[in-house]
């Protein structure tokens, strides 16, 4: 295992990062010692996050970056690599999705949803191949238990999920080639926005705080130089989309 004078110090990417998942895992790696950049399409909640994790005494800067402008995406990772010097981690946190059923799905929404969860990553990832290659790095993809089963009005979320599962699979072979190392972070129900928001009658006690994730995160992180996690799953004990 890595010591925290190893992971001090890194630059992370974090898109999403304003809010959810992404902003605990902001602030459990500025808790790491790590420089922490918070990427968000929406700029003003990733700046009050970054000023958050400063008054605490971490490192942290707030971009504004929608995965989804995908010409962008190389001007984004150099200027951080020209601010900071290196970029060590990406993590492909953000996510959309609209519950609904396949028939009322219209095909600029789908589009959206798979361009956001899915080509985004891609693109972020390809990018940061081309930075890491020459100084190792890691890259974590935030998938979710709608890679590994299905349920109905979630088409669109299934196919980019699914989509992101095996793309993170084969950048992970493709990465170890390159000293790179790439983990898909399976996670289980979360007391986030994501779904507090769109389902209010949900049983908050069937999920899990979004920092137990995140934890597991800073951990693969520490994993020494000659190993690798491809794939990890992170659920709730009173998980109901996984048995």
């Amino acid at each position: 295992m890595q010591t925290q004078s190893q992971v001090s110090g890194k630059v992370a990417l974090v898109t999403g990062g304003a809010s959810g998942l992404g902003s605990e895992i902001c602030r459990t790696l500025a808790n790491h010692e790590m420089k922490t950049i918070v990427a968000d399409i929406h700029l003003e909640k990733a700046q009050k996050i970054a000023k958050e994790i400063e008054q605490n005494g971490g490192k942290a800067t707030a971009i504004e970056l929608n995965v989804t402008n995908f010409e962008k995406i190389p001007e984004k990772l150099d200027n951080i690599v020209q601010q900071y010097g290196s970029l060590d981690v990406l993590i492909n946190n953000a996510g959309i999705d609209l519950t609904t059923p396949i028939t009322e799905m219209p095909v600029n929404k789908w589009n959206d949803i798979l361009s956001t969860n899915l080509t985004g990553p891609f693109v972020l990832s390809k990018e940061a191949l081309r930075i890491m290659h020459k100084k190792k790095g890691n890259i974590i993809n935030i998938v979710s238990t709608a890679a590994k089963r299905s349920w109905a009005n979630a088409s669109a979320y299934h196919a980019s999920k699914w989509g992101l599962l095996g793309f993170t699979h084969a950048l992970h072979v493709e990465g170890r080639e390159m000293g790179v190392k790439v983990t898909a972070v399976i996670c289980g129900g979360m007391r986030t926005p994501f779904l507090l928001d769109r389902f209010p009658d949900i049983d908050i006690s069937t999920l899990q705080p979004p920092s137990n994730v995140a934890n597991v995160i800073s951990q693969i992180l520490y994993l020494p130089h000659e190993s690798v996690i491809p794939e990890v799953m992170v659920l709730p004990m009173k998980e109901t989309s996984w048995p």
